[in-house]
């Protein structure tokens, strides 16, 4: 399975390289022949590009210039540090969960799932992180840097959406929201609690691994629609403005979401990455965890 995952690694990289040199030809071609901003320098493109967006106010435009230039900023800024710091609580106080890890090891996810999963996740990583860059491209100094991140986040997106319809057709039927799902969510799933016994029973996936799948794929296709035309311009100055504000609102949902998967299956739950690694779950975890799914699969009871 790791020789899998470096051809995956290896297949990303060609892929957004060569997108890469394509996207970088297309918006000199872009900045050259839009009327509204030339090619002289980078700067001065983007601020033309500034002033197309802001100056004159029609359907969309005092909200855009109000969100842009104020408050999305600050919601990134209250995300990126809010979360890990409670996060950082939550692991001090309360502690990860723990198993033995004893009993059978039971295939979860097999080839096809891992596979989508760590393609999609590797595109999704790419384009949280340089579309982070570009939205603090002033913090960098703006200049190449910020302009290799949005180079890379095109191609990322190119390779994520593909991947995340595949996600959706391969995992939907196992996202329905099912009975106690919003009582799931109003106690935490039992994670305020440093006992695994307090762990609500679900089926394979519970409700927090439901709306990231739901928010992920859905959003995920929304969030490739407006950044074509976000990249392209190629509708009117309405348009972009709310394709903007779209990109902006579900993105801030994405970077929150990204930060809980990436905090539940690396800290919260003890050996959890591994098993999208190996495809394969311990009995004792499958049996707290997912114990619905642990009935269907084995016809035991949860025992605890």
């Amino acid at each position: 399975m790791y020789n899998r995952l470096v051809v995956v690694a290896i297949l990303l990289f060609v892929i957004v390289s060569f997108s890469f040199a394509y996207f970088h030809e297309y918006e000199k071609y872009k900045l050259e022949y839009t009327q509204s901003y030339s090619v002289v320098s980078i700067t001065k493109s983007y601020n033309e590009i500034s002033k197309v967006f802001t100056g004159n106010w029609q359907k969309f435009g005092q909200k855009f210039t109000i969100l842009q230039k104020k408050y999305f900023k600050i919601v990134y800024l209250l995300l990126l540090f809010g979360i890990p710091v409670i996060f950082l609580l939550h692991y001090l106080i309360i502690g990860p969960k723990e198993f033995s890890h004893e009993g059978d090891k039971i295939l979860v996810f097999n080839v096809f799932n891992r596979l989508v999963h760590w393609i999609t996740a590797a595109s999704f990583t790419i384009l949280i992180i340089s579309g982070l860059v570009i939205i603090f491209g002033s913090f960098f100094g703006g200049g190449s840097f910020v302009r290799i991140m949005r180079y890379f986040h095109a191609p990322a997106a190119l390779v994520f959406v593909p991947f995340a319809i595949l996600m959706f057709l391969m995992w939907v039927k196992d996202m329905i929201i099912a009975p106690g799902d919003i009582t799931w969510f109003i106690k935490f799933g039992g994670y305020l609690s440093k006992k695994t016994d307090n762990i609500m029973p679900v089926g394979k996936f519970n409700p927090g691994q439901k709306s990231w799948f739901w928010l992920a794929t859905l959003g995920g296709m929304v969030m490739g629609f407006t950044g074509y035309y976000i990249f392209s311009f190629d509708t009117n100055v309405d348009n972009l403005r709310l394709f903007v504000i779209i990109h902006n609102i579900l993105g801030m949902a994405m970077v929150a979401m990204f930060f809980v998967h990436l905090y539940m299956a690396i800290f919260a739950i003890k050996g959890s990455l591994k098993s999208m690694i190996t495809g394969y779950k311990h009995e004792d975890e499958i049996r707290v965890l997912h114990c619905k799914y642990y009935k269907k699969i084995t016809g035991k009871e949860c025992s605890r």
